[in-house]
């Protein structure tokens, strides 16, 4: 029988990857994706599914207990795959309310709601429902910072520093507990940063190639020396694929590219490709426009992503690094 699943933030950058990669992989699933179409989310993104007869997309909001709860009962839904949430730790220092209000209570109306239509008990799932699942997206941010060495593991402490971090942190315990105390079947993943087609302008790899392309200045947070670990987002939609259907209840995995950059490398390598697939009118070299900026508030240093355990325990494997996944995003950015 095919099985119906909820895809939370369907529209955002990482979702709008993922939708069209798993309604296209698993046609006997009903993929609905429900996405509040906030600033970040965007439906030209998921034009490939459109015609789709697996597809469903309903504009609505995971803080809405009641619609949550209808979604559910009407559609009879038997996994969750919970991408949903605001993401732009700038923009959790202008304004943090935005953040614990999807992130904490949203993340809990789609647990409880999971929870009445699969459960009759804790430890007790309704007959038939024993393989539903509730898959959390989460973030390597939640660990706190690195200094020169070290990778974050799945056993990190957890030491949020941003008011997107606590947020996404205190998602991450909801999860967790409705495993430990109601038995409920989950799995999270914690992943580095992404990069790739469909980013909403404002993170640093698209915003670097527009800024460049209009010949605008170049913002570099202090001297670009914070580090990343870079995802290409496909990989990313692999891996939860996988995690989603083979991985453990109650584990986390942390899913990174070990592709560590920093800023000030992203920044040159965008510079040195647009030099070659569109060079300026003027001459010049796009690094000319580089402009070094005050750094964010409390602008954590490193962070890298040890994923070992997914690696040993499913199999996967990044099949992009950063030289070939950048030079894909750029094309595609230019090509739009």
């Amino acid at each position: 029988m095919s099985k119906t699943i909820l895809v939370t933030g369907g529209a955002g950058f990482i979702g709008s990857n993922f939708v069209p990669y798993f309604a296209t992989k698993y046609p006997e699933y009903k993929v609905i994706n429900l996405d509040k179409l906030t600033y970040a989310g965007n439906l030209d993104n998921l034009k490939e599914c459109e015609n789709m007869s697996n597809y469903h997309f309903i504009q609505g909001d995971i803080c809405d207990e009641a619609l949550i709860e209808k979604l559910f009962a009407e559609n009879d839904i038997r996994g969750v795959i919970h991408f949903a949430a605001e993401s732009h730790v700038d923009n959790s220092i202008k304004g943090p309310r935005a953040f614990i209000n999807t992130n904490i209570v949203g993340t809990f109306n789609l647990l409880e709601a999971a929870r009445k239509h699969w459960m009759i008990a804790p430890n007790q799932y309704k007959p038939d429902y024993e393989g539903c699942r509730f898959h959390h997206i989460s973030t390597d941010e939640v660990y706190g910072t690195l200094g020169d060495n070290g990778m974050f593991e799945e056993t990190t402490p957890y030491a949020p520093n941003s008011p997107y971090s606590a947020s996404k942190a205190s998602s991450d315990f909801l999860v967790r507990a409705y495993h430990h105390t109601f038995g409920m079947n989950v799995t999270t993943s914690n992943c580095s940063n992404n990069y790739g087609p469909k980013q909403h302008n404002e993170k640093l790899i698209p915003h670097i190639i527009s800024k460049a392309l209009a010949k605008q200045p170049l913002p570099v947070y202090g001297k670009g020396l914070n580090i990343r670990d870079w995802l290409y987002v496909l990989d990313h939609c692999k891996a939860i694929d996988l995690i989603y259907h083979k991985g453990k209840a109650g584990e986390t995995y942390n899913v990174g590219g070990r592709n560590e950059r920093n800023n000030i490398t992203i920044v040159n390598t965008i510079c040195s490709i647009l030099d070659e697939k569109r060079p300026r009118d003027d001459g010049k070299k796009y690094a000319e426009l580089i402009t070094y900026v005050q750094d964010r508030a409390g602008h954590d240093f490193r962070y890298a992503i040890d994923a070992t355990k997914l690696e040993n325990e499913l199999g996967w494997k990044a099949e992009e690094t950063f030289d070939t996944g950048i030079i894909k995003t750029v094309e595609w950015y230019l090509n739009k």
